[in-house]
């Protein structure tokens, strides 16, 4: 009896039953619409369209109901006696076409309500925006045919069902108005309880109660303990029986609860926020804050929400070509992100997306963040729709800590990545927080003087650690709390990246680029491949044509370096080495090996790719970021592709003197990134700069770097000609030089620079602020003293 009991419980709530069938199968009549299409309206994976199925169907069994059609019944009733005590009982079944649609409405009504629950659980309500008034009008849409359905009509929920689709199209309507609305929609639904249950049914049931008498009224009905309360029992009885009125009928009660919680999320939200961001708050639309690499997602192509890196890798992943497993935080969360820092249901909705993001990026890689066994590490890195090369926060290899380090150093064998992957990230940490570039150089020297190497790749594992550990307590030293929570670490990493927006450096680019404030930033997430694994990996920067030589050949060119990170090429923090064999040739580098010759492989694969784009689907000449973890071409990976800046090869400006008088005034030999040939005044500082400009206008001026840090974009762009010790044809000084039109020299390599004592060391010889020398932005070329130059 029991199980029996169960079964029909079972059958009469679940929707997933298989019983169900079953129950249909036993309806034979020609007059009830075909059961198949309940069936299929079951089987429907969207609610919304299976609700409304649902409905639809509930609508054909209504006719059939009210009609005045006279049906036959199928009678097949069969009348015996227990054998035992001689009780009569009957068995068999009974089928009219209106009783059977009765009986089955009244299931499709439970199960609806079911789905009704369902639906209404489905919509996050954490934060409400005009994109959630749409997915609530479509909801409220699905209640008002139900309603319908069941006799129940409201004038005042159509009005308000009014207001609400025309609203969400009008860009002026405001928070308040929308509270308005929905304060509409409550007192619509108070309506309809009173016009359609208590006006109808009070009467009548004080009529029931006094024919009955009190005597006879249910045990439910009474108070606990059974005690009678005369005074109070009547007003007990209506309010049991209203609900159960309500709770039985079709989505009343499921309708009621939504809007409740719509209206106080309504007004938790204006009583937390300030009127601008309420309306801020209302074009924010949470779907839109994150989306997969490779997602053909609606805003796939949208260049304003993803920035052109965001955008650019989308297309590469959809191309088939390896890019890095991740994710981008749109512009819809900068433009939102102080409400989204300070509001907490708004941050919680955040990170939910960001958590699900990780959570398909774990699977993806098969890596787990967060997790010392088998961690997943990330790179958060800026992308506007307008390309700011270096001026905005960047975080590599995030997810690390001391304990992660070291596991990764154990299960790898390969302890020097794993600490200088961990050195690395402290140091753009420590960066995003003001600590200067030269503080961590001049450990990283320090400790390589104490162990007596030249470069850092020759440090061991324990070195390496220990270099690591002693950026770190520089960051403790300079009060920066470096955070050990993967988590805590990725959320500060995109804030800091969404902040960098509006640093000095980023403003006064965009002031002198032309560029508005307005655009924003997005951010991309990424999982880490890594240049620095070995002396088989490496990172670079290519052009896919040669700003050198005419014509629109393809023809590789740009910078890699072995056994670093892409950050270590686009800083000019290292000495790099050419991308092809005519490169080198080309521009007279010492060094013997190229991309090329050394990685054939990864060269090769490199090409396909540049030609892939250009040759096949279209793209303009590109600038392409790569990093390659092993010498295999299934080890290269592309992160980032954007439009190359062509060289302007019309107008060169040469030196007019004879060889032998360049050869006597050579100082140095460098990477020629822009420009042609000219003499100027050597200057370290802005504020030499300036004095020069008050008191001899006319003189051109060269700033001398060891390396250029986004922060020098000021002294980058009041200066005529950048020479750098450090860097190459990629690095974001020489990217922002040619953008400005300057003479760049970089990775001169006899260059010793003390900008804070404004002297410099060239190829031996001392030189000072005001002293003159000449550089060559083609050839790469650095003289002593005033040259000539003509215009060819």
């Amino acid at each position: 009896m029991i199980f029996g009991f169960y079964r029909l419980l079972n059958q009469k709530y679940r929707i997933d039953n298989l019983e169900f069938k079953k129950y249909l199968s036993s309806f034979h009549s020609e007059n009830l619409p075909d059961t198949q299409k309940l069936v299929l309206a079951l089987e429907e994976k969207n609610l919304e369209n299976k609700i409304l199925s649902l409905l639809s169907y509930m609508k054909e069994l209504k006719k059939i109901i009210l009609s005045d059609r006279i049906y036959d019944v199928n009678e097949a009733i069969y009348h015996k006696r227990h054998f035992a005590v001689d009780i009569p009982s009957m068995y068999g079944s009974y089928n009219e076409a209106k009783f059977d649609a009765l009986g089955l409405t009244l299931r499709v009504e439970s199960i609806l309500n079911v789905m009704f629950e369902e639906l209404i659980n489905s919509i996050d309500l954490q934060v409400i925006t005009k994109a959630t008034f749409k997915r609530i009008y479509g909801i409220l849409n699905l209640f008002r045919k139900a309603f319908q359905l069941d006799g129940i009509a409201s004038n005042q929920l159509d009005v308000q069902m009014d207001f609400l689709k025309f609203s969400v199209d009008i860009r002026t309507c405001t928070f308040t108005q929308y509270l308005d609305i929905f304060k509409g929609f409550t007192r619509a639904i108070a309506d309809i309880i009173n016009d359609h249950f208590n006006n109808i049914h009070s009467t009548n049931l004080f009529q029931i109660e006094s024919r009955l008498g009190k005597d006879q009224i249910l045990k439910k009905y009474l108070p606990a303990g059974g005690k009678k309360q005369n005074s109070k029992l009547d007003q007990r009885v209506a309010e049991i029986f209203f609900r159960d009125r309500i709770a039985t009928s079709l989505g009343l009660q499921q309708l009621d609860v939504f809007l409740n919680r719509i209206l106080h999320t309504l007004f938790q939200q204006s009583e937390k926020l300030s009127q601008i961001h309420l309306s801020r708050l209302l074009n924010y639309n949470p779907k839109f804050s994150v989306i997969e690499v490779g997602s053909f997602d609606s805003i796939s192509n949208n260049i304003i929400f993803l920035g052109n890196k965001g955008l650019n890798l989308i297309k590469l992943k959809k191309l088939g070509i390896a890019v890095p497993e991740g994710f981008i935080i749109t512009t819809e969360v900068f433009k939102c992100r102080e409400i989204i820092n300070h509001y907490k249901p708004a941050n919680i909705n955040f990170k939910q997306y960001v958590a699900k993001m990780v959570a398909s990026l774990e699977k993806h890689t098969q890596k787990d963040f967060g997790n010392p066994k088998n961690p997943l590490l990330l790179s958060v890195r800026s992308g506007s729709s307008i390309s700011q090369p270096g001026m905005l926060d960047s975080f590599l290899n995030v997810g690390l800590n001391e304990e992660i380090a070291a596991n990764i150093a154990k299960i790898s064998k390969n302890p020097w990545f794993a600490w200088d992957s961990y050195r690395r990230f402290i140091q753009g940490y420590g960066m995003a927080f003001g600590i200067k570039r030269d503080e961590f150089d001049h450990i990283i020297y320090s400790k390589k003087q104490e162990y007596g190497v030249e470069f850092k790749r020759y440090l061991t594992g324990d070195q390496m650690k220990a270099l690591a550990l002693a950026y770190k307590q520089l960051l403790l030293d300079s009060g920066v709390e470096l955070i050990e929570s993967p988590v805590d670490q990725l959320f500060l990493a995109i804030d800091k990246v969404f902040s960098s927006w509006e640093s000095k450096r980023g403003r006064d680019y965009r002031r002198i680029m032309g560029i508005s404030d307005d655009w924003g930033t997005a951010v991309t997430i990424q999982s880490m491949v890594f240049g620095n694994l070995s002396r088989q990996s490496g990172s670079g920067v290519v052009f896919s044509h040669s700003p050198r030589l005419p014509g629109d050949t393809i023809r590789l060119w740009g910078d890699f370096t072995i056994g670093n990170q892409g950050e270590d090429v686009v800083s000019g923090l290292v000495k790099t080495l050419p991308i092809s064999e005519t490169q080198r040739e080309l521009e007279e580098r010492d060094s013997k090996r190229s991309l090329e010759k050394n990685f054939p492989h990864i060269y090769m694969q490199l090409k396909q790719v540049v030609q892939r784009l250009i040759y096949d689907e279209g793209w303009n000449p590109q600038d392409i970021e790569f990093t390659f973890e092993g010498e295999a071409k299934e080890d290269l990976f592309i992160l980032q592709a954007r439009d190359m800046s062509l060289r302007d090869r019309k107008k060169i400006i040469k030196f007019d003197v004879n060889p032998a008088t360049l050869d006597k005034a050579s100082l140095g030999q460098g990477i020629g990134v822009s420009g042609g040939a000219m003499s100027g005044r050597i200057v370290f500082s802005l504020e030499e700069i300036d004095a020069f400009r008050k008191n001899d206008p006319d003189t051109r001026l060269i700033l001398l770097r060891n390396d250029t840090v986004p922060d020098d974009i000021l002294e980058i762009d009041a200066a005529d000609g950048i020479l750098t010790a450090r860097g190459g044809l990629t690095s974001h000084a020489a990217v922002v030089a040619y953008n400005l039109d300057k003479t760049c020299v970089v990775g001169c390599e006899n260059l010793v620079c003390n900008e804070s004592e404004k002297k410099c060391m060239l190829n031996g010889v001392k030189m000072l602020t005001g002293d003159y020398i000449s550089i060559n932005g083609q050839k790469g070329s650095v003289y002593k003293g005033r040259i000539k130059v003509s215009i060819k």
